[in-house]
């Protein structure tokens, strides 16, 4: 939608097998022509590419949960890596001009140092940031084959609107407690640190990576700012006025890292990317918008 409002001419792909009726109400309500298509099927993909005649192609399709990707690597395998190599091979062969490839800071896995740039080592620690760093080598690759330029985002801890609790980090999922009464989860001790960057400051980046002409490069997205995850619960439970809901703790999830936040100076110097949302601004904007409206799963 806010590339719509931008100008732009906007065709969306996606299965639909973790969409909500929100996100599909939205996309009707803009400019947007949306078809029901699976990426690893070829000969659809190939239709629609034709169809739409794009010059760009924004490849965010994917699966994303880090914990279910170790309980189903195969699946994550075949979406993610498979999947990517369809869309994009096929979009390359049919006319797209420029790739823009949605990363992960998964790619790295546990820092060596922080904050962590583009420089870092990348040595994901679960399947599913496995499956992103191969989609990055699959569009270099592919696309320098081709001649046509593209640009890698890895994004950081991504919140706001419209997230589905079901797939969402850990502020759409502690709402989700906090609104049924339940505590918050802390996994482990809550000193973990992350890097939250607010949805809006991410599609400013997206439009950045479609119309920059530094490309064949690798940009990390985020807020240049760490938060401990036990501040970060506490500053939900404070704007909702829940703070009686003290949180519990769990045992820490397999695959998780223990810290993680970005040095966005490459971006900030090279696409001009400025994130204008503060944590506490945009957790103010989520809350308000998941206390108005539930989610529900696409049946």
């Amino acid at each position: 939608s806010y590339l719509v409002r931008r100008g732009y001419s906007v065709y969306c792909i996606d299965n639909l097998s973790r969409a909500t009726k929100e996100s599909i109400e939205i996309v009707k309500e803009c400019n947007i022509v949306y078809k029901v298509v699976d990426i690893t099927d070829s000969s659809r993909i190939v239709e629609h590419i034709r169809r739409f005649r794009s010059n760009v192609l924004v490849h965010l399709a994917a699966l994303v949960d880090a914990e279910e990707s170790i309980r189903k690597p195969d699946l994550y395998a075949y979406v993610n890596v498979y999947g990517t190599s369809v869309v994009v091979g096929k979009a390359l062969e049919y006319g797209v001009e420029r790739v823009v490839y949605i990363s992960s800071a998964a790619v790295y896995g546990e820092p060596k140092r922080l904050p962590i740039s583009e420089e870092h080592p990348v040595e994901p620690v679960n399947p599913y940031g496995v499956t992103k760093l191969a989609g990055e080598h699959l569009v270099r690759v592919m696309c320098e084959l081709t001649r046509k330029p593209y640009v890698v985002l890895r994004l950081f801890n991504v919140y706001g609107p419209r997230q589905n609790p079901s797939y969402a980090g850990v502020v759409v999922k502690t709402l989700e407690r906090i609104v049924a009464g339940k505590p918050p989860v802390v996994y482990g001790d809550g000193m973990q640190t992350r890097d939250m960057v607010y949805v809006g400051d991410v599609v400013e980046a997206i439009e950045k990576a479609i119309e920059t002409q530094y490309v064949d490069e690798v940009y990390n997205i985020g807020s240049g700012e760490p938060v401990r995850i036990r501040d970060l619960i506490n500053l939900i439970l404070e704007l909702t006025g829940k703070e009686e809901l003290k949180p519990v703790h769990a045992p820490p999830r397999p695959g998780d890292i223990r810290h993680s936040y970005a040095d966005i100076s490459k971006a900030r110097k090279i696409l001009g990317f400025k994130p204008k949302t503060s944590l506490r601004e945009g957790l103010a904007k989520t809350i308000e918008w998941y206390m108005g409206r539930k989610l529900s799963r696409v049946e």
